[in-house]
C-alpha cells in the first residue's frame, strides 16, 4: 500500500468514527429527553455520550494525524473516561439523597441508610423488617456481635 492508500483508509476510518460518535451523542440526547426518571436519564447521558466523545476524538485524531492532535485526543479520551463515571455517580447520589429518584423503579435499594430501625419511605416488602437485612461485609452489625467465621 502506498501512502495515499493508507491516508484514504485513515480518512474513511475517521469518518466512520465521527459518524458513530455523533450517532451515540444523538442517542444520549434522545434518552435524556424520553426516559422517565433521573437514574435512567443519567444512564443514557453518561454511557453513550462518553463513548460518543471518545469516538469523535479518535475520528479527529485519525483525520488530522499530527502528533499534537493525537496528544490532545489522548488527553480528551483519558479525562472523559475518568470524569464521566464519577460525575454520573455523584449526580445519581445527589438525586437519591434529595428524593428525586422514583423508588418504585428500583429493584434493589443499596443506598438506604436506615437509622434507628426506621422503614424507607415506600415501606418494606411484605414479610420483611428493617433488621432482616444482612449488613454489608465489614460493616458493623446492628446487634454488636462479632461476625461468624466459617
Amino acid at each position: 500500500m502506498s501512502g495515499g492508500a493508507v491516508g484514504a483508509v485513515l480518512d474513511v476510518l475517521a469518518g466512520l468514527c465521527l459518524g458513530a460518535g455523533v450517532l451515540l451523542a444523538l442517542v444520549a440526547a434522545l434518552g435524556v429527553l424520553r426516559l422517565p426518571d433521573v437514574l435512567t436519564r443519567l444512564h443514557a447521558a453518561a454511557k453513550p455520550q462518553a463513548l460518543g466523545v471518545v469516538l469523535v476524538a479518535v475520528g479527529v485524531g485519525l483525520a488530522v494525524r499530527t502528533p499534537t492532535a493525537i496528544g490532545v485526543v489522548a488527553l480528551v479520551v483519558v479525562f472523559q473516561l475518568v470524569t464521566a463515571p464519577v460525575a454520573a455517580h455523584m449526580v445519581g447520589r445527589a438525586a437519591y439523597r434529595t428524593g428525586k429518584v422514583r423508588r418504585d423503579l428500583l429493584l434493589v435499594d443499596e443506598l438506604s441508610d436506615l437509622e434507628g430501625g426506621e422503614a424507607p419511605e415506600g415501606g418494606l416488602p411484605d414479610g420483611c423488617t428493617v433488621h432482616d437485612a444482612e449488613p454489608a461485609p465489614g460493616a458493623p452489625r446492628a446487634d454488636h456481635e462479632e461476625p461468624r467465621r466459617a
